[in-house]
């Protein structure tokens, strides 16, 4: 009885996946526009952030992103967080723009993927949809796994921030992580992303993310909530040609 209880329980969580997926053509509410060409990134290009964590205590910090390098193995991206409660830097590797060898997909965690993650596939069209089961290796915790990565352009909107208003196109983005246990489902993210193609990168971001506990109950146990972030960027100086 337990083992049908579980197989159940794990057919409800698919079902239930696939149906938020495809529910996904229900939320394209922003504006139709051109599709977003791939950007032709500089050495010196830094993005900057205001971030703030709502997770069980509010943490704040700002949040450099600047190119350090672009040569034939790809683009190198070094990311500073500092704040009064965090201080940590990271380097990502892309081996094309939007095209992920190295970086992080959840917090701060360094992940190195077997192909390519495709955080943006170029050229960005409203309605356009990807979707990956990528094997990789956390760097933070030293475990391996598989992670899906599902992402759907919404479409065009003005988008406000500290550092001005921007047009920009808005990205739907589903991840089911790598860290199940025998006591929990794995983490599911869900995030909103608003890409502005003038300043080659995001300008603004909504990060939820969760996961279910077991219990032995049909639907699953309890749904713990284990991030809500919110991101806006500050400033951009665009590297030298």
């Amino acid at each position: 009885m337990v083992i049908v209880a579980r197989f159940l329980a794990l057919a409800v969580a698919i079902i239930g996946a696939v149906a938020m997926l495809a529910g996904c053509a229900g939320l394209d509410t922003a504006g139709s526009g051109p599709a977003v060409e791939t950007p032709a990134y500089r050495v010196g290009d830094r993005w900057v952030y205001h971030v703030e964590d709502r997770f069980l205590v509010k943490t704040v910090w700002d949040e450099t992103h600047e190119i350090i390098a672009i040569g034939a193995s790809g683009i190198t991206v070094r990311v500073t967080q500092a704040g009064p409660a965090i201080s940590n830097v990271r380097t990502e590797q892309w081996s094309a723009p939007g095209q992920v060898k190295v970086g992080a997909i959840y917090d701060n965690e360094t992940r190195r993927f077997a192909t390519p993650l495709k955080r943006y596939e170029f050229p960005l069209a409203s309605g356009k949809s990807w979707t990956q089961w990528i094997e990789n290796a956390n760097e933070t915790t030293g475990s391996h796994g598989s992670i899906n990565y599902y992402v759907r352009v919404r479409g065009w909107g003005k988008v406000t921030t500290p550092a001005g208003t921007f047009d920009a196109v808005d990205l739907y983005v589903i991840s089911r992580l790598d860290d199940e246990e025998f006591w929990r489902y794995a983490t599911v993210c869900t995030y909103d992303v608003w890409y502005a193609p003038a300043l080659r990168g995001i300008v603004k971001e909504q990060k939820d993310a969760t996961y279910r506990e077991k219990d032995g109950a049909l639907d699953g146990g309890a749904t713990i909530r284990t991030q809500s972030t919110a991101v806006q960027l500050i400033s951009f100086t665009p590297g030298k040609s």
